[in-house]
């Protein structure tokens, strides 16, 4: 079986599969790998979907979620290193662009409480309901050390769809303690740190086990913000694996 037939048969979950009709629109999405480097292996955060949700429950995944509108209009004074800007924008606009470094950044603080960013600048200001919480920190979110790793749109033939970018980013961004077991709104349980080994041993989405791989090298080697990675996609039905 190729890659590709791997991706496809694993993709699908009961329940979620669209009978008919035209495919749904794929929402842009955003999710953030945070990697640990202060014990013998590196580790990450993840965490597992409640049995209520509608998309990939039970599943241990990393945190994140759906672009708000709110994540359009703030400009932190870190912007996204050209480079994943660049990359980004293949698929988007500019400001699109940077919405997605948002989202990843906010998502991560809603479901486990974590706040990554640069506390030694002005906080900037909105009105937006969805950063109200976040920056009442006085840390404005730091979008220049994410780096893009890759990208996958979820089947055609699902109910939910999502056009996701997974960036990673090391723990040193993370303002204040951190903890053992981050606490969030609740939308992912047992949130933990883990290595890459242990990780590929809990249930997990196809499309999170083939992303730890690409986190899994490059930990193993040095890598940049212009490295592309994997990302998967369906043309007529097929999966592709291309770079992005």
């Amino acid at each position: 079986m190729t890659s590709s037939e791997k991706i496809d048969s694993n993709y699908i979950s009961k329940g979620e599969i669209r009978s008919r009709g035209r495919a749904v629109r794929p929402k842009d999405a955003a999710t953030l790998i945070i990697v640990r480097r202060d014990a013998t292996r590196p580790t990450i955060l993840m965490g597992k979907r409640a049995s209520g949700h509608k998309f990939m429950p039970n599943k241990f995944v990393f945190p994140g979620g759906r672009v708000d509108p709110g994540d359009s209009r703030l400009c932190p004074p870190l912007d996204l290193h050209p480079a994943v800007r660049k990359r980004l924008m293949s698929g988007c606009s500019e400001s699109r662009a940077r919405a997605l470094g948002m989202a990843a950044i906010r998502e991560t603080f809603e479901e486990t409480g974590l706040i990554l960013g640069e506390p030694h600048s002005p906080t900037v200001k909105t009105k937006s309901p969805q950063w109200r919480e976040f920056l009442k920190y006085e840390v404005n979110p730091r979008l220049d050390t994410l780096h893009l790793i890759a990208r996958a749109i979820t089947p055609p033939y699902r109910n939910r769809r999502f056009d996701a970018r997974f960036f990673m980013v090391d723990a040193d961004l993370i303002q204040g303690d951190i903890q053992q077991i981050p606490q969030g709104s609740g939308e992912l349980l047992e949130i933990h740190w883990v290595s890459v080994e242990d990780a590929l041993a809990l249930e997990l989405p196809t499309i999170t086990r083939m992303v730890l791989g690409e986190v899994e090298k490059r930990l193993a080697d040095s890598h940049s913000p212009e490295d592309p990675g994997p990302f998967v996609y369906f043309r007529h039905g097929k999966p592709v694996l291309d770079q992005v």
